[in-house]
């Protein structure tokens, strides 16, 4: 019987997976005891470990599911539901269908964007959203949307009628529409029950350490994002996102740094990445693009980038 549906090296992803949430009881139980200087590294531990979920092994995940065994993508997903705090179903229906159908669209005719995670939602005169308003105010609206999900236990975290971009984003046919609604339902209820039970070993650490590790987290899952698409030709989808290519970078965070190759080609195993930079090198090339010598989350250090949604006239290679 065939276990992975692409690679045993997947395995790598789901041990992260196991250890991460074993760390987070373990920190909670010991909360009562610890110092204050190992309380400051526990913080620093949950916020890193969350922030790598989201940012590689669920988002890994959501494109590509591990196993050959539907049941056990279930069970995955409701694993790193607990692990990232939120649905790992509903991060699919937004990102895989929203942020790769839009690609980090600018506001159009209509005053908005199509993609809900665009780093130029909240931007004027075409620019990018200034990156803290983007990275703490998308902080801020997950963490409401977190405290959304926990209320939503009045209807056994159900997708409610008023939740229309999910409703949306949903598969149209059946019976794919009810088992991915039924997906998030089952997320949404696993990471509050996982919630309520951290409270339950220790409320102290769940209030003063998990809480706020989580929303340091989300905001370095902002910057990650924002400086994987800051400059990039969002016209253009050989150039609107942009690429980190450090061997140790790569070798860490399973291709990652592949990010303009994971654009243009999505369902691709993260394996296959760097293949397809070399089967697509002649269209990578042929027009400018920026590739990043730090990774996205250090892109701040990158101060001679190329804004290539800016003047068109004007560009250089990045």
């Amino acid at each position: 019987m065939r276990i992975w549906k692409h690679s045993p090296r997947d395995g790598i992803l789901l041990a992260f997976s196991v250890v991460q949430l074993a760390v987070m009881i373990w920190l909670a139980a010991g909360w009562d005891e610890a110092s204050v200087a190992w309380r400051v590294i526990g913080f620093v531990v949950i916020a890193v470990m969350t922030a790598y979920n989201v940012i590689v092994v669920s988002h890994l995940f959501t494109h590509v599911p591990w196993f050959a065994s539907a049941r056990l993508n279930a069970v995955a997903s409701l694993l790193n539901s607990v692990d990232i705090g939120q649905s790992v179903q509903a991060y699919h229906l937004t990102h895989v269908r929203n942020h790769h159908r839009f690609n980090n669209d600018p506001i159009g005719p209509d005053g908005t964007t199509r993609d809900k995670s665009s780093t130029y939602k909240d931007g004027e005169n075409g620019e990018h959203t200034p990156l803290l308003r983007y990275v703490f105010q998308g902080a801020a609206e997950s963490m409401l949307d977190r405290a959304k999900d926990l209320y939503a236990v009045t209807r056994l975290w159900r997708v409610g009628a008023h939740e229309q971009n999910l409703l949306t984003l949903a598969a149209s046919r059946e019976p794919k529409r009810t088992r991915e609604l039924r997906q998030v339902q089952a997320d949404r209820a696993a990471h509050c029950l996982a919630l309520a039970g951290f409270a339950v070993i220790s409320w102290q650490w769940t209030l003063f350490c998990y809480i706020p590790a989580f929303f340091v987290a989300l905001a370095m899952v902002n910057v990650q994002n924002y400086y994987r698409h800051y400059g990039a030709d969002p016209s253009n989808r050989a150039a609107d996102a942009v690429s980190h290519y450090s061997r140790l970078y790569n070798l860490v965070a399973f291709n990652d740094g592949y990010h303009q190759e994971h654009h243009l080609s999505p369902a691709t195993h993260w394996s296959k990445l760097p293949t397809v930079r070399d089967r697509r090198e002649d269209e990578l090339e042929a027009q400018p693009r920026i590739v990043s010598p730090v990774p996205a989350m250090l892109g701040f250090l990158h101060r001679d980038r190329p804004l290539l949604h800016k003047d068109k006239t004007t560009r250089s290679p990045g």
